[in-house]
C-alpha cells in the first residue's frame, strides 16, 4: 500500500488533479504522459524540432500506443532526461517513464523499476579516424577517455569487475554529456570516447554527414548494455504492460524496422530478430 501511494502521489504531480495508481492507468484513462528521452544523441534521441527523434523516441511512441490500448490520442510531453538526472526525474515525478539509452544495472535497479530491455547494445570505443595508437580497448591504458556525467561507461574501462570490466589506469576527462565528449574528441582534448555502440554509431554517422569530424569505431564490443524502460520504483503493473508491448513490437516486425531505420547504415550493427530476455519487474 505504501508503494502504491508513493507512485500515485508522484503521478498526480505531473498528471493534473487526478491521481493515477500507475503510469499505464494514466496513459489509458488520462490520455497523457510525460516521457523522458535524450535530446543530444543522434539516431537515439535528438531534439531537432518541436520534439526529439530517434530510435528510443520511436520505441517510446510504440509502447505508449500499446499502453493506451492501440489508441493514437495520447498527449505525449517530451522531457529531456540526461544520464545525470534520470533517477531523480522518476522519483520526483518530473517524468512518468524514460526511454533514454538507459542501461539496466544492479545499482540502478535499487532505485528504478525497469521494463524490458527493448534492445541490447554493447560498449565499444570511438577514436579519431587518423588515430593508430588505439586499436583495441586495452590500448586505453594511460589514455584520456571521457567521463560523461551520470554515465557508468567509463567504469567499464577503469574499474575491475563486477562494476567494471578492464581495470585500466586511464585518465578521465569530464563532460556534461556525450555530445560534449564527441566535441572534445574532435578537438583533440580526448583520445577516445567509450560507451554503447548504438550511441557511438549515431555520433559517427552524424559527423560523417555534417563533415564535422572523422571518427572510427573499433568494432570490438566488450559488454552487454540492456536498454530498459525506466519507471518509478514499485510500478510493476506498468512494467508488465511495457514488456507485453515490447514482445508485440518484435513479433509484428516493428522492432527490426525501427532498428534498420536508425542504424541500418552503421557498419557492424545487425537488427535483432527476437525480444531480449526481460528483467524481473520489481
Amino acid at each position: 500500500m505504501l508503494a502504491v501511494t508513493a507512485v500515485s502521489a508522484s503521478l498526480a504531480a505531473c498528471g493534473g488533479d487526478k491521481t493515477y495508481a500507475t503510469v499505464a492507468e494514466k496513459v489509458k484513462d488520462g490520455k497523457t504522459v510525460v516521457v523522458g528521452t535524450k535530446w543530444d544523441q543522434p539516431n537515439l534521441g535528438l531534439k531537432k524540432g518541436a520534439e526529439p527523434e530517434g530510435y528510443d523516441v520511436d520505441v517510446a511512441k510504440y509502447v505508449i500506443k500499446e499502453l493506451a490500448g492501440g489508441a493514437d490520442d495520447v498527449d505525449i510531453t517530451w522531457k529531456e532526461s540526461a544520464s545525470s538526472n534520470r533517477e531523480a526525474f522518476l522519483a520526483n515525478g518530473t517524468v512518468d517513464i524514460i526511454f533514454a539509452s538507459y542501461s539496466i544495472t544492479d545499482s540502478r535497479k535499487e532505485k528504478v523499476t525497469f521494463g524490458g530491455p527493448y534492445v541490447v547494445a554493447h560498449q565499444d570505443v570511438m577514436v579519431r579516424g587518423d588515430d593508430t595508437a588505439v586499436t583495441k580497448p586495452t590500448d586505453l591504458a594511460g589514455k584520456r577517455i571521457c567521463q560523461a556525467a551520470g554515465s557508468n561507461s567509463y567504469k567499464r574501462i577503469t574499474d575491475p569487475p563486477p562494476d567494471g570490466e578492464l581495470d585500466l589506469d586511464a585518465q578521465l576527462v569530464g563532460a556534461a554529456n556525450y555530445s560534449e565528449c564527441v566535441a572534445k574528441l574532435s578537438g583533440n582534448n580526448l583520445d577516445a570516447v567509450t560507451t554503447d555502440d548504438l550511441i557511438l554509431a549515431g555520433f559517427a554517422t552524424q559527423a560523417a554527414e555534417q563533415g564535422g569530424g572523422n571518427f572510427k569505431i573499433l568494432g570490438q564490443p566488450f559488454t552487454d548494455e540492456k536498454y530498459g524502460v525506466g519507471l518509478k520504483k514499485g510500478d510493476t503493473a506498468t512494467c508488465e504492460a511495457v514488456n507485453k508491448a515490447i514482445t508485440k513490437m518484435y513479433s509484428d516486425g516493428t522492432a527490426q524496422q525501427l532498428f534498420t531505420k536508425w542504424f541500418g547504415k552503421a557498419q557492424g550493427l545487425t537488427a535483432p530478430t527476437s525480444a531480449p530476455t526481460f528483467e524481473p519487474c520489481a
